[in-house]
Order: structure tokens, then sequence, then C-alpha cells
């Protein structure tokens, strides 16, 4: 495995980390391990900036999906300080997945991020 390779799989495994932290202070630490302090967040739902902007979203989808936790789909891909992975929103009560997409992340000199562009593959009727 590469430097960088290595490099963009630790931030997307912090990334997770942060989704799936349970409560607001898990949100909290997870969201300052894995972002840099200016860092920010858009999917076409959101457009936030700085760790309590992005903790808030995080925290909105676990109250809009309680008992369910987001998992990596396939491999990280990267190059210079950018990297792409693709993620489902999954059941922990029955497996199904009904939110699915992929997020393009930059990283900053200390592999934390810097910016998430996310977008959404599969969202159900009324999200």
């Amino acid at each position: 495995m590469s430097a960088n390779t290595e490099r963009y799989e630790n931030a997307v495994a912090r990334y997770f980390e942060a989704w799936n932290a349970a409560g607001d202070e898990g949100v909290a630490k997870g969201v300052a391990a894995a972002w840099a302090a200016d860092g920010s967040y858009t999917d076409p739902l959101a457009d936030v900036s700085g760790h309590d902007g992005i903790a808030a979203v995080i925290n909105a989808a676990h109250a809009q999906f309680p008992g369910f936790a987001f998992r990596p789909v396939g491999a990280v891909d990267g190059h210079h300080d950018t990297a792409r992975f693709s993620w489902e929103l999954v059941s922990e009560a029955d497996g199904s997945a009904p939110v699915a997409g992929f997020d393009v992340i930059t990283l900053d000199a200390d592999g934390r991020i810097r910016t998430v562009l996310g977008f959404l593959d599969r969202v159900p009727a009324g999200a």
C-alpha cells in the first residue's frame, strides 16, 4: 500500500467514524478528528462549514434514520490531495440500504478533510 493510499484510507475511515459516532459528544469528537477546523461539507441537502455545522448535519441524519449506519462500498480511490469513495446507509435491523452515494474529499497537509462534495445516488421517496 502506498503512503498516499494509506492517507486516503485513513481519512475516509475517520470520516465514517464521525458519521457513525453515537451522541452529540461522540459526533463532535469524530468531526474534530476527521475535519480541519475550517472544513466544509456540501451535498444536495446541505452546505455547511466548521465543526459545529458538520456535526449538525450528521446529527440530523441520525435523527432522520435512527438505527442506521454508514458503510463504505468498494475501494477508496485518490490522487494528489483528493479522494473519492462510495457508501451506503444500512439498517442495522434488516440490512437494507435505502440511501447510497459517493463523496469526493480534499485533504489538508495533515490528512484531515478540508472539503466534502457529496452526491446521492439512491434516496427513498419523501426523504
